[in-house]
């Protein structure tokens, strides 16, 4: 599938850690509640979901944010898809991405159509509820040449103290510049020189409460 997959460690047999950035795939204290608090309620979610809401984000990992804003979508009664792309460097291995959404059983079936194109070799899939893109490679470089826009962006790299390149300037302004007019992004990172950077990029950039053992989040939009 790719030539830089992602290598894990697995803390408790259940979380997945990045062996490269030293850091786990989500929330210690509960992932779906983590997603819930700080990618979907920090973009003011679900009430703007729309006809052809678009999310984008930066680290597609195990998959789980996938999960829970589709599971959010259906609860919307939404009827058509909703888009969602992902810029991903190190792909999880879809085996190891079944292990790890198989801890949270009420959205991991969400997320079959999606591992099983992957582990086929397609980064492209189109169903009656989701318009989903992986873009692999580094998103510095993947990025800044897309040619759409998001209503909504989930900022989940590994920490900023570990994985700094995902959070640098040039980046942030590429998502700035690939944000629709009045779209959000919203991470768990609260480092000082993220928000700045969001800010240099044109984002007006709120901290919030964060999540669990996250005093504070970032929440930005572009106004």
């Amino acid at each position: 599938m790719h030539d830089r997959m992602a290598k894990l460690d697995w803390r408790d047999g259940k979380t997945p850690v990045s062996q490269d950035f030293d850091d786990p795939y989500f929330s210690l204290d509960d992932g779906v509640a983590e997603t819930q608090h700080v990618f979907l309620a920090g973009n003011d979610l679900p009430t703007r979901f729309k006809d052809g809401f678009h999310i984008a984000e930066l680290g597609f990992g195990t998959g789980l944010n996938l999960c829970v804003a589709l599971a959010s979508w259906h609860a919307m009664g939404q009827n058509g898809p909703f888009t969602f792309t992902s810029f991903e460097a190190f792909p999880m291995a879809p085996d190891d991405m079944r292990r790890a959404l198989g801890h949270f059983p009420d959205v991991a079936h969400l997320a079959e159509p999606v591992i099983e194109a992957l582990s086929q070799g397609k980064t492209n899939l189109t169903s009656d509820d989701l318009i989903f893109s992986l873009v692999l490679g580094d998103a510095r470089k993947t990025l800044p040449v897309w040619n759409d826009h998001a209503d909504a962006w989930f900022l989940d790299g590994f920490s900023p103290a570990k994985n700094p390149e995902l959070w640098d300037a040039d980046l942030m302004q590429a998502v700035f510049d690939h944000t629709a007019p009045n779209g959000t992004a919203a991470t768990y990172a609260a480092a000082g020189f993220v928000r700045r950077n969001l800010t240099d990029a044109g984002f007006e950039v709120d901290r919030s409460v964060g999540f669990g053992r996250k005093r504070h989040m970032t929440q930005a939009r572009r106004t």
